[in-house]
């Protein structure tokens, strides 16, 4: 058990240290003075005072020594301080983490109910219920995220006073945004998953399971849907990652706090540690969903727990 252990920390760590040295590297090429960024308005700094600053940060030093020292308090577990907001980065981060980290587990609920609901109803069905099936699903992968959440809002919160137009001050705020962010996820998902049910569904195994007096609700829930479970398993931890991007969308159309207004203003003032921890954080995410995501496997068929 040791060594697949190895492996996982071993490719953890140099996915971490990648995301790091590329995010560094991309905000090297990037436009402007972090000096200025520091010094905010007060473009009458004298070069004394400019020199101070740049030693103080270590700016002053060459770009890979830079580096090598950024990954050494990475080690030691400090992030840094904003150049901009003269705070920890380690702070704002953890200040903005819950409204993002409810926001996506709220999509994901979303797109995976829809995603179940939809392939059980329609996999195998007459093929009217599973074209309109598909062509709903069709939509809802193709609009875009802003025009879903205009539209909500202009119903749901404009014209019907269901939902708080902006804000994260209860579960109501929650509502709209995590459809909104959820709609397109649950629309492939559900193709994705009617597929592997079909194909399920056509397995020896189900014609055994109905001569056995399972009945159709059986054979679907607990032959067929854990069945075709793995590819679901497999594109929802990927598509889980991507969730992180379209939250900095959606957190600015229903103005939610969250990680990404603190993206957006970290990318445009070239806030180097934000920007770069904000990178680590999306990397630590990505390896951590890969981790269930293969545990998930062993859950879901036993076959591999032996394998």
């Amino acid at each position: 058990m040791l060594a697949p252990v190895a492996r996982r920390l071993a490719s953890a760590l140099a996915v971490m240290t990648g995301a790091a040295a590329i995010a560094f590297a991309a905000l090297q090429l990037v436009p402007g003075d972090p000096v200025q960024i520091l010094l905010g308005q007060n473009n009458t700094a004298s070069p004394e005072v400019r020199a101070q600053i740049r030693a103080r940060f270590g700016l002053d030093e060459s770009v890979p020594l830079q580096f090598l020292h950024y990954l050494d308090h990475l080690v030691h577990g400090d992030l840094g301080q904003s150049y901009q907001l003269q705070q920890p980065v380690s702070g704002l981060i953890s200040a903005q983490l819950r409204p993002t980290a409810q926001l996506m587990a709220g999509a994901m609920t979303v797109a995976v109910v829809l995603a179940v609901s939809s392939a059980l109803l329609t996999a195998g069905r007459r093929p009217v219920l599973r074209a309109a099936a598909g062509f709903c699903e069709l939509v809802a992968v193709s609009a875009p995220s802003y025009w879903v959440g205009i539209v909500l809002l202009t119903v749901f919160s404009f014209q019907l006073h269901v939902f708080p137009v902006a804000g994260d001050q209860d579960f109501a705020s929650l509502v709209l945004p995590s459809i909104t962010l959820g709609l397109p996820i649950a629309g492939l998902l559900a193709q994705v998953l009617r597929e592997a049910m079909e194909a399920a569904l056509g397995q020896p195994f189900v014609l055994t399971a109905r001569a056995r007096g399972v009945g159709q609700t059986g054979v679907r829930l607990k032959h067929a849907l854990r069945h075709a479970a793995i590819p679901l398993v497999t594109l929802t931890g990927w598509l889980a990652g991507s969730l992180l991007g379209g939250a900095v969308l959606v957190e600015n159309i229903f103005g939610r706090p969250g990680i990404g207004a603190l993206t957006l203003q970290a990318a445009t003032n070239k806030d180097m540690p934000v920007v770069i921890a904000l990178v680590l954080v999306s990397a630590l995410f990505f390896v951590l969903i890969s981790t269930v995501v293969d545990l998930l496997y062993l859950l879901i068929d036993p076959r591999l727990r032996t394998g």
